[in-house]
């Protein structure tokens, strides 16, 4: 068998395989982490100009309840999105630590280009910057699962105040 019909052949096998839907294994899963996060991930060094005060962290919260709520539930955790977790690859929680890793400017860029293949959009042309950077600051700010989208602090605000 030639080398060139050996290789056609596994890449035929290859992507064959590769059309199967499953879940990632987990060693498939740590290094494509590390892949996105080093490499392909754009805005690493990018600082988020909006301070997070309770204003800026609202209007990220209204952001996303107009325009991520769908798939990613009020309060960025899935709650109440029944197909998340059959999307493949799945949704992952927006506190959880793998999200909360990536810089601000990385989260911004995820919001701004979408993440393709996994359907989800672009919101460049949808939102301005200063939106897409108040969604940054309310990611860093999820409330508890299962709430209706009160960020942290206000939660912590309201307990004080009782």
């Amino acid at each position: 068998m030639s080398i060139r019909l050996t290789f056609l052949l596994l890449l035929a096998i290859s992507l064959l395989a590769g059309c199967n839907v499953r879940q990632p294994a987990a060693l498939e899963t740590r290094m494509m982490t590390q892949i996105k996060r080093q490499l392909t991930v754009g805005g690493k060094k990018d600082k988020n100009p909006l301070a997070a005060t309770e204003e800026n962290i609202h209007a990220g919260q209204l952001d996303f309840s107009h325009y991520c709520y769908a798939c990613h539930g009020l309060d960025g955790q899935k709650t109440g999105v029944p197909f998340a977790d059959n999307m493949s690859p799945p949704l992952p929680s927006l506190n959880s630590a793998e999200v909360q890793a990536y810089s601000d400017g990385q989260l911004k860029s995820l919001i701004t280009n979408g993440i393709s293949p996994s359907g989800m959009p672009a919101a460049k042309g949808i939102l301005n910057d200063d939106e897409i950077w108040s969604l940054v600051l309310y990611i860093r700010h999820l409330p508890a699962k299962g709430s209706l989208g009160e960020p942290k602090a206000y939660a912590d605000d309201a307990s004080r105040a009782q």
